[in-house]
């Protein structure tokens, strides 16, 4: 792929077929970005009206993480490249359109040098070699690099003078870790890993926080239209100075650091897995920040146990993987009522069917959808949504005969919708205008006529059940319509 500018030009890879990674390589840009506004369109609009996709300015070789699998071919011809999609077959790729330009260099580096350090690669079959992957990180604001060798065995011999050759052609590189993956699996890093050079992490700038990106650690791939993203996300999330925020599946920190810098008052993290959260901690000792702290655990669990307490969130950020959030997520978050949601989806059906449970169950109202595009080329779409509760007196019209303006002082203390949507709250019922007029006419609060009369002469009037009842008694009390 040695012609990778007149591949830009024509707005084609002439391996894309083979490799599977970018699915839209026959549309051009501009193309692509309308292709992902009627698919946002076609499965969002029913909620909100999608604003336009953010596209970016240049959208080639944003990938800031390269990964490469290597490989010896039946002519002793050493391979490095990307699997080929649904197959463990090695497509041979020296450089990518989409690819960080140094990350590829490296890569390639690498390869021409293990036939002088006599270094062979892993063989799945015979399970016997020694290089099977390598993966690169830059920091794009920084310039820092990463090198991680995933090894078959713990064997590296002449690792010092490696390290050297490599570190001197590439000084910009700042950490090489040797990772240790002997088993016969899909997953491309091991449990075991060693700093062979460097400090084990390097740190980039994202949105003015400064992050540590291990080698497992999660990091958005491509960090321009991250920054458009989260601050997409802040803007969303109106902050004012005093919120608390909560950052669920917040992996090394990233949004909600940038929540606690800009604008929050106090932001809790919660993320399942345990190198994350470490990279979290270290990533506010970073920034300075003392307005956030990190818990390592299931977003769902965590989400259920605060939905409890007395003191809520007032914003949550919601992040999950592409298979979306759960319904024990989703439940505790309408429990436990944030005045608003900020949902960052990487995957717009998933998200379709999340937006479509939280509507069904709740009185959030969907404000906004803003797709980005974080992955020119690719199918792949970021959506940012907001989601708030619904404030009756803004969103709510209702239609009144003219007696109905003709109310007690205890009446105007609260509307039907507000009662309503108190109910619901505190106890998950739905409540109808009609059994919110019995209940008000039962503790002699006057009522229009209209209110309980049936529709037809042969029709029976459907009777308050017991437990709406006590809800609905409940609310009059708050809103102190009764003693």
């Amino acid at each position: 792929m040695s012609n990778t500018k007149e591949n830009i030009k024509r707005g084609s890879c002439p391996v894309y077929k083979k490799c599977g990674g970018c699915q839209l390589q026959n549309l051009t840009y501009t193309e692509q970005l309308s292709f992902k506004q009627k698919k946002v369109e076609k499965l969002l609009s029913k909620f909100c009206k999608a604003d336009k996709i953010i596209g970016m300015n240049t959208p080639y070789h944003y990938r800031n993480k390269v990964q490469a699998a290597f490989r010896t071919d039946k002519n002793g011809k050493i391979i490095s490249g990307v699997y080929q999609s649904g197959t463990h077959h090695i497509v041979g790729i020296d450089e990518c359109m989409t690819e960080d330009v140094t990350a590829d260099k490296i890569i390639v580096a690498v390869r021409k040098m293990l036939k002088s350090f006599k270094l062979t690669t892993y063989d799945e079959d015979k399970q016997r070699g020694f290089l099977r992957h390598i993966l690169v990180k830059r920091g794009f604001a920084t310039n820092e690099v990463m090198l991680v060798l995933v090894t078959g065995t713990p064997v590296f011999p002449s690792k010092n003078n490696f390290v050297k050759a490599i570190t001197k052609q590439f000084p910009e590189i700042k950490t090489v870790v040797q990772n240790i993956n002997p088993y016969r699996t899909n997953l491309v890093l091991g449990d075991v890993q060693k700093v062979l050079y460097g400090k084990g992490y390097i740190e980039d700038i994202l949105c003015g926080c400064k992050f540590r990106i291990s080698p497992k650690s999660f990091y958005q791939i491509n960090p321009a239209q991250t920054e458009v993203l989260y601050n997409k996300a802040i803007e969303f999330a109106n902050l004012k100075g005093k919120e608390t925020v909560l950052d669920t599946y917040c992996g090394i920190g990233t949004i909600g650091i940038v929540a606690a810098k800009h604008g929050a008052g106090e932001v809790i993290g919660v993320e399942l897995n345990k190198d994350a959260v470490k990279d979290a901690v270290q990533n506010a000792r970073a920034n300075n920040l003392k307005n956030i702290r990190f818990y390592q655990g299931d977003a769902g669990e965590f989400m259920e146990a605060v939905a409890e307490e007395s003191e809520k969130p007032d914003v949550v950020f919601m992040d999950p993987p592409r298979a979306g959030s759960d319904e024990k997520f989703l439940s505790s978050l309408i429990k436990m009522s944030p005045k608003t949601v900020v949902y960052i989806s990487c995957n717009p059906e998933t998200l379709a069917r999340d937006l479509a449970y939280i509507d069904k169950n709740s009185t959030y109202k969907i404000q906004k959808i803003q797709p980005v595009d974080m992955f020119p080329h690719t199918a792949h779409i970021e959506t940012v949504v907001l989601l708030s509760k619904l404030n009756t007196k803004q969103h709510i019209e209702v239609k009144l005969n003219l007696d109905e303006l003709d109310l007690t002082a205890a009446e105007s203390k609260a509307t039907y919708e507000e009662i309503k949507e108190y109910v619901l709250e505190h106890t998950g019922l739905k409540v109808s205008h009609l059994y919110i007029a019995q209940v008000k006419q039962k503790y002699g609060i006057i009522e229009r006529e209209n209110y309980n009369k049936p529709k037809s002469e042969n029709s029976r009037q459907p009777k308050c059940p017991l437990e709406k009842e006590a809800a609905i008694t409940e609310a009059l009390k708050h809103f102190g319509m009764i003693s």
